[in-house]
């Protein structure tokens, strides 16, 4: 007979792991699947730090959901002794009318959020690592800061085993289909039952989510850590904020203090420049010629921190048509299945509240949080009349 549970949990990254906490935390019977072991790097959650921002310049309707976020890292922490997040500053730096500082401003007004305005100058004379134009600003938000990845899955995973989930790594779902109920679970070892499944699927949206009708993209991204010229002391957390900047031609980069100890520098990517791959053809080497273009443009914003390059790593990015996320029951199957996908390389900081809602919508069927901007359907053409 298959063993039965109320919720399967597919893929256990970052949204899994959290969906897997909050289900089992409400006392549901939770098995979650793995395709690979716990805390694994072959997908989107991993890299050592991730930066988190409320004052979000993507869309205002992202803030309360990052407010309940930042209220939850905190209960993570408390409940397992991991260190997760650091809130050492942050500045949006770029033109004035830049995405980065114009989206970020109007989330900060219109939420009444906490923050300041800052011209080149006062840049430069707070954080004399960054050497901005003398047309860009920066928005300044003291909440912003950095996340462990790996330290939320493993809480995540480590708070749900505590709540009594299966969770069973090394083992993916070769196929689902709907049974009585609920639906139907296969593996390579056993065939599961359930009342609801959860996909989590990351980077293999594509081919587990066909039938959803969401055009993703997916896309190879690298993240580089160097050493700075000047050692690592301007660069700690007291010292230097993370950062957004956006350049004249809309080109972003990322990057973080140093946050791993003088060994290990800080680190830095683009955002949004990727290559199209899939999770099987990804190619996991980081060229030589990726690494001077990265640090040839972080050199004019930050000109002591490609002093020595240390390492890189490659990671994937699920992308939606229009860079929002994808959180809804599935519309061709809204009685037993729930999908959390398209995090468009901006999802992390939401881990714990996905979670959150994820477990409300397996369980009840809706939630309180507002996700109108997730619904699938947005990205299906009208048609014709």
């Amino acid at each position: 007979m298959s063993p039965t549970y109320d919720v399967i949990v597919i893929g256990l990254g970052g949204m899994g792991s959290a969906a897997a906490h909050h289900l089992s935390a409400r006392g549901a019977r939770v098995l979650g699947l793995e395709k690979f072991g716990p805390v694994h790097n072959r997908g989107s959650s991993h890299g050592g730090s991730r930066i988190t921002r409320q004052s979000y310049f993507e869309d205002p309707a992202y803030v309360p959901l990052l407010l309940r976020s930042y209220e939850l890292y905190e209960d993570l922490e408390r409940a397992t002794g991991r260190s997760i997040a650091t809130l050492c500053g942050g500045v949006m730096v770029g033109r004035p009318d830049s995405r980065t500082v114009e989206g970020s401003l109007r989330s900060a007004l219109q939420w009444d959020l906490p923050h300041e305005m800052l011209d080149a100058r006062e840049i430069r004379r707070r954080f004399p690592t960054l050497t901005p134009r003398a047309d860009e600003v920066a928005l300044f938000e003291e909440k912003a800061g950095f996340l462990r990845p790996e330290n939320t899955v493993a809480a995540h995973l480590q708070l749900a085993t505590r709540a009594g989930a299966d969770l069973h790594f090394e083992e993916p779902m070769t196929r689902w289909e709907p049974y009585a109920d609920g639906v139907r679970v296969h593996t390579a070892e056993n065939t599961y039952t359930a009342g609801q499944l959860v996909i989590c699927p990351g980077a293999w949206a594509p081919r587990l989510l066909t039938d959803l009708g969401v055009p993703f993209t997916i896309e190879r991204q690298v993240m580089y850590w160097f050493q700075p010229s000047t050692g690592v002391a301007p660069f700690l957390p007291e010292n230097h904020p993370i950062y957004v900047w956006e350049d004249a031609a809309g080109v972003q980069v990322y990057g973080f203090p140093a946050i791993d100890g003088p060994a290990l520098g800080a680190k830095v990517a683009f955002f949004r420049k990727g290559v199209v791959c899939t999770p099987e053809t990804i190619d996991r080497t980081v060229h030589d010629d990726e690494v001077r273009a990265m640090a040839d443009h972080i050199s004019r914003s930050v000109p002591a921190l490609p002093g020595t390059f240390l390492k890189a790593a490659t990671c994937m990015y699920s992308t939606t048509p229009d860079e929002h996320f994808v959180i809804a029951r599935h519309p061709a199957h809204p009685g037993s299945v729930t999908v959390a996908c398209g995090f468009s390389g901006h999802g992390f900081k939401f881990v714990p509240v996905v979670g959150e809602i994820l477990a409300d919508l397996a369980l009840t069927g809706a939630t309180g949080h507002p996700i109108e901007l997730f619904d699938p359907s947005r990205l299906h053409p009208e048609p014709a009349v």
